[in-house]
């Protein structure tokens, strides 16, 4: 439907994942003058992100796909393995069709809500990262810090009452971390 309303640009930047994206609603302005364009869907885990790439990303032939997907598995109790595995066979399936297309992985965060879970994030972000680092066609940001105070605690003022999900002063922050990276990889790209 989006697409009918307001055709995304092609060989641009496409933002894909979970909700923690989808409510990113002022993305494109944020992260202007990049051309940039959102089709994240809440819920989603990685292995339908994989599923539904021939339909929500390859289409688009993106130049830059910037990847937030992974909190919903972890709730899911699926393994760390398991989602960074998921992750590689998207980006191999990308690659495949798209080899020049940078794919930018962006943490999955440390929500209050799954506090007990974090070792499970840090796992599956240490797979993935470690995973990118091996590709110089992958990226790996940290968002983290931008949801964390000094004292290494979580900024619970960022965060909606189910301590998951982000106000909009949180996309801010996130803002500040990603832009600058993307806007270099963008400058690689064209």
């Amino acid at each position: 439907t989006a697409d009918k309303t307001s055709p995304p640009p092609q060989n641009a930047i496409l933002f894909i994942g979970s909700s923690i994206f989808r409510q990113w609603t002022n993305v494109a302005d944020q992260m202007a003058p990049l051309p940039v364009f959102n089709r994240a869907f809440g819920g989603s885990r990685t292995v339908e992100l994989l599923h539904y790439a021939d339909t929500v990303v390859l289409p688009y032939a993106p130049k830059i796909i910037v990847y937030y997907c992974g909190s919903n598995d972890i709730n899911a109790d699926e393994l760390p393995a398991a989602i960074a595995g998921h992750f590689r066979q998207f980006a191999e399936k990308v690659h495949a069709r798209l080899p020049q297309t940078r794919v930018l992985f962006v943490s999955i965060l440390r929500a209050p809500q799954k506090e007990n879970l974090w070792n499970r994030v840090d796992e599956a972000n240490r797979l993935i990262r470690d995973y990118c680092a091996n590709n110089p066609r992958l990226g790996y940001i940290d968002a983290n810090p931008a949801v964390f105070g000094p004292d290494g605690k979580p900024r619970l003022e960022l965060y909606r009452d189910d301590k998951l999900h982000y106000h909009p002063p949180a996309y801010v922050e996130f803002t500040a971390i990603i832009k600058p990276l993307l806007t270099q990889a963008w400058a690689a790209v064209r």
